[in-house]
């Protein structure tokens, strides 16, 4: 069932939603070569803290951290590491907020330093995705017209679209329905209301989208070693548009 909230309810997301952009922005400065991932990890605990939030994702399921950290050909869910970032990789890093019993979900993919040509562009893409995705979520569209704008960009560049991990409603729960994926085809799909509250999440690979998971039963890599690169935003489907809660 989804869940659909009032303009008073996506209001009252917004708090959980402008912490987990603030933490993006912090991060930002932070991510270098020699830093760790438990680095950003221990971070994130405090500055939920100090913000008033908890960590929704400790536990949920089993999983031990506040953050997910997929570096290079993790496409997501990674676990946080004492292993030094070095010079040329690109980490994602996804942290989801729950601030007064609303969830804001976003995650973010840095540099680390100088990175190659086709790190460059495959970030720059999935962003392109993210937000081709956004303009589309507009009242009385289906899902299919925004997942097609970001497969059909993601392809045009050269890259693949993971099908495997799918976006998904967010509300009081990080999970809520919807669930789909991030390709589709025009006017198919769910039909976009008002009151909706989604992830678009594109994950694109420079190489196939076949992924594998580790033994650890929760990082998902490229089955051919590429790269992956991933940008997300909890978005709110509204009558004058789409409304980016974790917008930086």
């Amino acid at each position: 069932m989804v869940i659909l909230k009032s303009r008073a309810e996506i209001e009252e997301m917004r708090k959980a939603g402008r912490i987990v952009a603030a933490f993006h922005q912090a991060i930002a400065g932070m991510i270098r070569p020699g830093v760790t991932t438990l680095d950003i990890e221990s971070f994130a605990v405090r500055f939920l803290k100090e913000n008033d939030a908890k960590a929704y994702t400790i536990g949920y399921n089993g999983y031990p951290f506040a953050t997910c950290a997929s570096v290079n050909d993790v496409i997501a869910h990674g676990f946080p590491t004492r292993k030094p970032l070095k010079e040329g990789d690109i980490v994602k890093i996804d942290i989801v907020a729950d601030a007064d019993g609303w969830i804001g979900d976003s995650a973010w993919c840095y540099a680390v330093g100088e990175v190659s040509e086709e790190a460059r562009n495959l970030m720059r893409v999935t962003k392109e995705c993210l937000y081709l995705g956004v303009e589309k979520a507009v009242v009385g569209n289906r899902i299919g017209d925004v997942m097609h704008a970001v497969q059909t960009h993601a392809e045009r560049n050269g890259f693949s679209v993971v099908r495997d991990l799918l976006g998904h409603g967010v509300g009081r729960e990080m999970h809520e329905e919807p669930s789909y994926t991030h390709v589709g085809n025009p006017g198919k799909g769910f039909r976009l209301k008002e009151g909706m509250v989604f992830t678009i999440e594109p994950m694109l690979n420079a190489g196939k989208a076949l992924m594998t998971i580790d033994a650890d039963g929760w990082t998902a890599r490229t089955a051919d070693g590429s790269l992956s690169a991933q940008y997300e935003h909890t978005v709110a489907i509204t009558a004058d548009g789409p409304i980016i809660l974790t917008a930086q």
